[in-house]
């Protein structure tokens, strides 16, 4: 539980430091399990090479429907301004992707602290250490609640169902398996992995649907010990 009445989730990303494509899919899985918009933010879209790789990476979540916006905060956030509108919107991303500029720029009394990512290790530093909710001067009813960056995000409140669902490639394929309880792994007649064969969906996105799944299991077995 990070907020309360939140509208709109924003992932904040970019291409230095690297992110993580496991870490994006869990928060977009959480996102639609709540049933709340989500859109993904590419910042430091100023740093061209980087930003390139970046957009490859999103391919697939543009592929699904997700919108891209592209962002270079430390010069304006013009872009992100557009989608803030009438909507309560938690700020989530990983620690160095310039989640606190970009609240800082959007609210000018913040000053929430920034600092250098590491370069030998491809990663920022913590600097926010709770989360907190900054309405919008002039924005119509616009609020944005920024949150620490993260490096885990667990899903085990969801079940094989609601997984299922929360993945956009699967969730009009779950009924077509041969068998109601197929876990779309192994078994025979798995419309999803079928689905994997034919190239509608990513191999990678279905091997991060299994060790969510397999996670999931795990912790209900454990509950009911």
């Amino acid at each position: 539980m990070l907020a309360a009445n939140v509208t709109q989730m924003a992932l904040i990303l970019a291409g230095k430091p690297s992110f993580s494509d496991e870490l994006l899919t869990r928060a977009l899985c959480a996102a639609e399990a709540a049933g709340i918009k989500a859109i993904i933010v590419l910042n430091k879209c100023d740093l061209e090479a980087d930003t390139a790789l970046a957009q490859r990476q999103l391919e697939p979540y543009a592929a699904l429907g997700y919108e891209i916006v592209p962002l270079a905060a430390k010069l304006s956030v013009a872009r992100l301004l557009e989608h803030l509108h009438a909507q309560t919107t938690l700020l989530l991303g990983q620690s160095g992707m310039g989640k606190s500029t970009i609240v800082n720029t959007l609210v000018p009394g913040a000053a929430v602290h920034t600092r250098e990512i590491s370069e030998a290790l491809d990663s920022g530093t913590h600097t926010t250490t709770s989360a907190r909710a900054y309405v919008l001067d002039g924005v119509e009813e616009a609020c944005v609640i920024d949150t620490p960056g993260f490096q885990e995000f667990g899903l085990s409140f969801l079940d094989r169902p609601a997984l299922d669902h929360s993945f956009r490639e699967i969730a009009p394929l779950a009924n077509q398996c041969r068998f109601s309880d197929c876990k779309h792994g192994p078994e025979p007649g798995c419309a999803v992995r079928a689905a994997v064969e034919a190239g509608t969906m990513t191999a990678r996105r279905h091997a991060l649907h299994q060790r969510i799944a397999h996670e999931i299991d795990y912790a209900r077995a454990v509950h009911h010990r």
